[in-house]
């Protein structure tokens, strides 16, 4: 089954710029990064930003990202796959992320949600994007069995990329 990805979540003050392989079905059902109950994303983000997330309605929470200079978006544009695993991504067509970097003049850091996020969108940074430096962070997927605590420390590096100044 074809499957597309979301449009970018991003403004000009976008510092950092989280960009996953591509939603699963359960995101792709409600409209909304992230959107699989279990999926540790928002919960992992409302660490790193030290801010509630989780209990806000959707549009707020995509809001509260962009205030904070975080954008997102996915390195595959669209894909036929079964299920949501990553591994079950074929016949992939890809996001140009060059492009939209350029184009997010206080862009600092780019971190994937994922190896395979990572292998993908690596391949896709060409001049001076494939400058930026880049964070490879484990899964938020639940299908990425590692205990919350571990995710959370490679996540907390985030923070400096956002702090303001």
């Amino acid at each position: 089954m074809a499957k597309t990805c979301f449009p970018p979540v991003v403004d000009a003050h976008t510092r950092l710029l989280i960009l996953g392989s591509l939603p699963g079905d359960a995101s792709l059902q409600a409209a909304q990064y992230y959107a699989h109950p279990r999926n540790q994303f928002w919960r992992l983000l409302e660490q790193v930003l030290q801010q509630p997330l989780i209990a806000l309605p959707y549009a707020q929470r995509l809001a509260c990202l962009q205030a904070r200079g975080v954008g997102l978006w996915d390195v595959v544009a669209q894909a036929q796959r079964q299920g949501s695993l990553d591994t079950a991504i074929r016949a992939a067509s890809h996001n140009d992320l060059s492009t939209l970097c350029m184009g997010l003049p206080q862009l600092q850091a780019l971190a994937f949600n994922g190896a395979t996020a990572a292998r993908i969108g690596s391949k896709q940074l060409h001049g001076d994007t494939a400058l930026l430096p880049r964070l490879t962070l484990p899964s938020s997927s639940p299908a990425h069995t590692m205990p919350f605590a571990q995710k959370l420390e490679q996540w907390l590096p985030l923070r400096s990329v956002l702090m303001p100044g």
